[in-house]
This record gives structure tokens, sequence and C-alpha cells, in this order.
């Protein structure tokens, strides 16, 4: 009973959202719809609260252990600590005086730095991705290379100094072939989803049971 009662709940979840769709009742959609996602909301909270524990207990068995990376742990420990109880015990947005509250100030000013930062890395990623994908050595990557270099050389007054018409090339691809590329792969995307989608309604995959 144990996987029995797990597996019927998610395809009942599953199914319900189905039938307040291919059914546009009032009361089907109230049930199936309205107070379903209300329900998700309740489960979601919980969830949340469960990964905070998961989240504590890891890093203090790390620190326990002097696992690689432990120094990291306290600090994630001590700066999720502070933002809790500026969170819960020292207000948000400004005062009266307009001074920032703790917590708002760690997160203009601590948080958002540390997120422009991370994401500013990522440039360098993409430099490196893009080195390896534009080097000529098939048709394929032939012709990603000239589109690209189309792209980045009509998107500055260069590509206007090089030939008039050069915006205008590398405005046609973005409209035509890279959207024809990018619904390709929406499609494909969607198809994905939807066979999973039925394969976890019908119980044949089951990633919420875990490993178990």
């Amino acid at each position: 009973m144990k996987r029995q009662i797990p597996i019927m709940l998610a395809i009942i979840a599953s199914v319900c959202p189905v039938i307040a769709f291919f059914f546009p009742d009032r009361w089907i959609n109230e049930w199936f719809n309205q107070r379903l996602d209300a329900w998700m909301v309740i489960i979601a909270s919980f969830a949340l609260l469960l990964g905070i524990v998961s989240m504590i207990q890891v890093n203090i068995h790390k620190i326990r252990r002097r696992a690689r990376g432990w120094g990291f742990s306290i600090i994630i420990l001590v700066t999720f600590t502070l933002m809790a109880a500026f969170g819960l015990f020292g207000g948000q947005g400004e005062r009266a005086d307009g001074s920032l509250y703790p917590f708002t100030w760690m997160f203009q000013f601590v948080f958002s730095p540390l997120q422009a930062t991370m994401f500013s890395l990522l440039a360098f990623y993409v430099a490196s991705a893009s080195y390896r994908a534009f080097r000529v050595r098939n048709v394929e990557a032939t012709l990603l290379l000239i589109g690209a270099l189309i792209i980045m050389v009509g998107r500055i007054p260069l590509g206007t100094l090089i030939h008039p018409l050069v915006p205008d090339i590398a405005e046609w691809v973005m409209k035509f072939p890279n959207t024809a590329a990018q619904r390709g792969i929406i499609i494909g995307a969607a198809l994905g989803a939807a066979s999973m989608s039925v394969r976890v309604m019908v119980g044949i995959e089951r990633p919420y049971m875990g490993k178990s």
C-alpha cells in the first residue's frame, strides 16, 4: 500500500486538470481545477518546509564530517538563519525615515549583487560553447558560423558600413530560419512533455517515488 496509494493520488491529481480542460462546466472547474490548485499550494508549502529541513540536515552532517567544502555549508546556514530572522521579525521594505529594513538591505545589497555576478559568469561559458560550436568541422557547423556572423555583424553599425543590406539580411535570418528552428524545438519539447505526462498519469513513470 505504501507504493499504491502515492501512485493513485498522482494519477487522480494529473487526470483532474485534464477533465476540467475538456469539460468546462462550472462545477467541474471549481472542484477539479480551483480546489486542486488550492490544495497544491498547501502541499507545496509543506514541501518547502521539508526542503528547508533537509537542507539544514545535509549541511550540518557535512560540517560534522568536515567534508570537502564544509566551510560553504557554514556560510549557507548562517546566511539562511540571518535572512529567516530578518524576514520573520525584522520587517521588510523601507522605514519611515527612508532607511531599509535588514531583510530588504540584505536582499538588495548582498543577494542581488551575488546573483548578478553568477549570471555574469555565464557569459564566459557561452563564449566557450560558441567557440566550440562555431568551429568549421562540417556543413552544419559552417551554416551555424555563417548565420552567427550575419547576426552579429548585422546588429552593429559595422554591418551598415559593410553594406546597407546586411541589417536586412540579419533581420530575415532572425525572422524566418531562427523562428522556424525555435518552433521546431518548442514542438519537440511539447511532444516530449506530453508523452512524459501520459507516462506519469498511467503510473509508468514515478519520479515522485524516489529510488524506492
